[in-house]
């Protein structure tokens, strides 16, 4: 089982800026995808931004040019740097973690307890 830590998430104005922080621990497998989803009232949890292990990289349409994904793999740790925010942009923002080879039981995603981001207006 892997835990996940977010912190980073807040109130900001449209236009502005805030980074989000998630730190694994745990059974972590070297090889894995880690990032960031968000779920705003009513709606499904939506992919924002992935990144493996490699440093391949995965953005949604909506955040392409305004959010950067990064990790430290020495800390087990994923960034998501929000920038121009918009106020769809507001939801919870779930880390989430997979290890990329295994037996499917091993490959269950986890997700920490998701941070608050509002955008106002």
């Amino acid at each position: 089982q892997v835990q996940l830590v977010e912190s980073g998430g807040g109130l900001v104005q449209a236009g502005g800026s805030l980074r989000l922080s998630c730190v694994a621990s745990g059974s972590i497998f070297s090889e894995n995808t880690m990032g960031w989803y968000r779920q705003a009232p009513g709606k499904q949890r939506d992919a924002v931004a992935t990144m493996t292990s490699g440093g391949s990289t995965n953005y949604a349409d909506s955040v392409k040019g305004r959010f950067a994904i990064s990790r430290d793999n020495a800390k087990n740790t994923v960034y998501l740097q929000m920038n121009s925010l918009k106020p769809e942009d507001t939801a919870v923002y779930y880390c989430y973690y997979q290890r990329s080879h295994g037996y499917p039981w091993q490959r269950f995603p986890n997700w920490g307890q998701g941070t608050q981001v509002t955008v106002s207006s």
